[in-house]
């Protein structure tokens, strides 16, 4: 089986080529070109039900999930393999390719053991290994600090801020090439939400980020590249400073200025 390519040899850029994708008969995703460069953070913006938490559940295969949906046509590549051979693992793709939901789930297990999970499912049995690994995603998440004297206690006993980044940290813990968030500050407060953010900035250089937000202020200040949706369409995909400042198309523009939404 196809494992994706490892990421210090070969480039993990998502390539997304003329994407179709329907509920039943409702097609929710028309035509999609997309090319996300690695090690960058891309915003996906857009209004409700406009494709974009649909596409980024696209490129881990979570849809698979769902009985009644599928890609029609067209192709997600990462690293130069085609996610949706029949001959990709798909358990490796998601270890591979990580996400952050909109709301935190820590498991109901220590602090300690939700940052090893996926270590332990791969089989990883030292716990020096182990150890080393919780230490330094905690650190990456920018969380030790406020943890390392409690990595016993359960993780559901901490804030809602720090939950999120207890996920952030148990998913980059084993080293994914792609990291999606799928709207991760929604239900946070200012102060958490900039702690997210930071930390998304500071990791940029690591993992290739894509992020799905209502929040236009939020994929200014995080992301290198903003892609935006309308009715399962993508409008236009630039680097974020021209699409918030000089939009080529006008509907990008009449969304950013808050003109609908």
């Amino acid at each position: 089986m196809h494992d994706l390519p490892n990421s210090t040899l070969e480039s993990t850029s998502v390539s997304i080529r003329k994407l179709d994708f329907n509920y039943g008969s409702s097609k929710a995703l028309k035509n999609i070109e997309l090319e996300i460069p690695e090690k960058t953070v891309t915003a996906f913006i857009g209004p409700s039900g406009c494709g974009k938490s649909t596409l980024l559940r696209c490129i881990n295969r979570m849809n698979d999930e769902i009985p009644i949906a599928k890609i029609t046509s067209g192709s997600i590549h990462i690293g130069g393999i085609d996610i949706y051979d029949r001959s990709v693992d798909v358990v490796k793709l998601r270890r591979d390719v990580g996400m952050v939901f909109q709301k935190s789930n820590p498991f109901p297990r220590s602090i300690y053991e939700n940052v090893a999970y996926g270590l332990r499912l791969r089989g990883e049995r030292d716990k020096a290994v182990l150890d080393q690994a919780v230490e330094g995603a905690l650190k990456s998440a920018a969380l030790w600090d406020e943890v390392k004297d409690r990595l016993q206690e359960s993780g559901l006993g901490l804030s809602g801020g720090q939950q999120q980044r207890l996920c952030i940290a148990r998913t980059i813990a084993v080293n994914p090439k792609v990291v999606l968030m799928d709207e991760p500050c929604s239900a946070l407060d200012p102060i958490a939400t900039a702690k997210v953010e930071e930390l998304i900035w500071n990791l940029k250089g690591e993992y290739t980020f894509i992020i799905v937000t209502h929040n236009m202020q939020q994929a200014s200040r995080v992301s290198d590249k903003t892609a935006f949706f309308y009715m399962g369409e993508l409008i236009e995909f630039s680097e974020t400073t021209k699409i918030f400042t000089n939009p080529r198309i006008k509907k990008t523009e009449e969304y950013i200025t808050g003109r609908f939404g």
